[in-house]
């Protein structure tokens, strides 16, 4: 274009400062929208999975008008943001559109006085006009796509910032945890959530090797929060958490979780057969080993008594079995990986008391010899533990066994006899 004609370029090609400063404009306003829809889709899948999950509790209460009225005014919101996206959309294509009329319009015009002046020819001006069809081509796929590119830049946008967050980044060493023997110590241990606020605060204790420690105190006393930091589901602030005396840090995550086996209050069950729960596609447990622990923990009968037995389906949560049920299952998965480290968060309060005098039976022979650290609300299924541990707002409070806290008449002491109240 530039070699047929210098002048008739440089009047085509004017509009295009003006394209680049409109899609700009549009790019950002659309942007914004898209980021509005995806925020709004975020909290009506939010809103669905919770209220589908919790179905239940919604007709108990009879609260379906409430939800469905709740779930209309999300929806709503997630409308408008759509149709403010396509709004921009139906604005941006017609200006692209306008703005390459527009360069046809001068091609002609001002070709036509050239060739009035006889300055230019007839088939030159037609190649003028192709050469810009050829030219915003690409312009016009681009506006008649620029939804979708931007939908797909904000959506890369919430992934990569996702892949790019280092503050919940799983610190893995190089330590492999082949064998433990299971010496737990917390050396002035803080962690929070949220830094403003400690869950604990200077925490230092110690479990020795196949010893078994208690932790006891009032609902966020920081128990749970304790179990977690020795699996390393969250990393503590400051401080050193050891095992064996290496830095927890510095174990192969994989390695040490292998060696530790956790069990739930709420258990969850994936839908398949109950052998493949109890393994979870661990090659090494075999049927023989699952059969002799559940039989150990009096578990075997109700088991083989289900349809194929330990081939029998469990359905999505392992909701086709009692809470019970899902619970002992739980304790036959964590003892059959042979662990080194057993914690028990509330493994038994959702027990009935002929089932959880199996458990306690079970835990007397099945934690020989290795560290258990167990959280219980029921004071009378932690008597056994060589230590127990009562916290009060992430600190120790009182720490001993059994009978010695008992005759100090403290905190323990005082939970103990409530606990002993109600049940009497």
């Amino acid at each position: 274009m530039f070699y047929i004609n210098v002048k008739l370029t440089f009047l085509t090609i004017t509009v295009v400062p003006l394209l680049i400063y409109s899609a700009n404009v549009f790019r950002k306003g659309i942007r914004d929208t898209f980021q509005e829809v995806r925020n709004q889709v975020s909290n009506l899948n939010a809103f669905l999975q919770e209220r589908i999950t919790g179905m239940q509790i919604v007709q108990l209460f009879n609260q379906q008008k409430r939800e469905y009225d709740k779930f209309q005014t999300i929806n709503r919101k997630h409308r408008d943001a759509n149709i403010k996206s396509v709004l921009y959309y139906s604005v941006f294509f017609p200006v692209v559109e306008i703005l390459v009329a527009l360069s046809f319009a001068i091609i002609i015009s001002y070709g036509s006085l050239l060739m009035f002046e006889s300055k230019l020819k007839l088939g030159e001006v037609t190649a003028f006009i192709m050469f810009v069809n050829l030219f915003f081509r690409p312009i016009r796929a681009i506006a008649d796509r620029f939804n979708n590119i931007q939908m797909g830049i904000v959506a890369a946008e919430r992934i990569f910032e996702l892949l790019d967050d280092i503050d919940n980044v799983e610190p893995t060493g190089e330590i492999i945890a082949s064998k433990l023997e299971g010496h737990i110590q917390f050396d002035r241990v803080w962690f929070a959530y949220n830094e403003a606020d400690w869950i604990i605060k200077e925490l230092s204790f110690e479990v020795k090797p196949g010893k078994s420690l208690a932790l006891v105190g009032a609902t966020g006393s920081g128990k749970t929060s304790i179990a977690n930091l020795i699996t390393q589901l969250y990393q503590h602030q400051k401080g050193t958490v050891k095992i064996d005396g290496v830095d927890i840090r510095d174990y192969d995550i994989a390695s040490l979780r292998h060696r530790i086996a956790f069990v739930l209050q709420d258990v969850f069950l994936f839908s398949g057969s109950i052998h493949s729960n109890l393994t979870l596609k661990n090659e090494t447990i075999d049927l023989d080993n699952i059969k002799e622990v559940a039989q150990r923990m009096g578990a075997f009968e109700f088991i083989n008594a289900l349809p194929g037995g330990f081939d029998y389906h469990v359905q999505e949560r392992g909701l086709s079995l009692s809470q019970g049920q899902r619970q002992l299952i739980s304790f036959i998965r964590a003892i059959a990986a042979n662990p080194d480290i057993i914690v028990l968060d509330e493994a038994t309060s959702a027990i009935d008391s002929q089932t959880e005098h199996l458990i306690q039976k079970a835990i007397e022979i099945l934690l020989h010899n290795r560290t258990a650290v167990v959280i219980a609300h029921r004071l009378s299924t932690i008597k056994h533990c060589d230590e127990i541990m009562v916290l009060d707002h992430g600190s120790i409070k009182e720490i001993g066994n059994h009978k010695s806290l008992m005759e100090t008449k403290g905190a323990y002491f005082d939970l103990y006899q409530t606990q002993l109240e109600s049940a009497q």
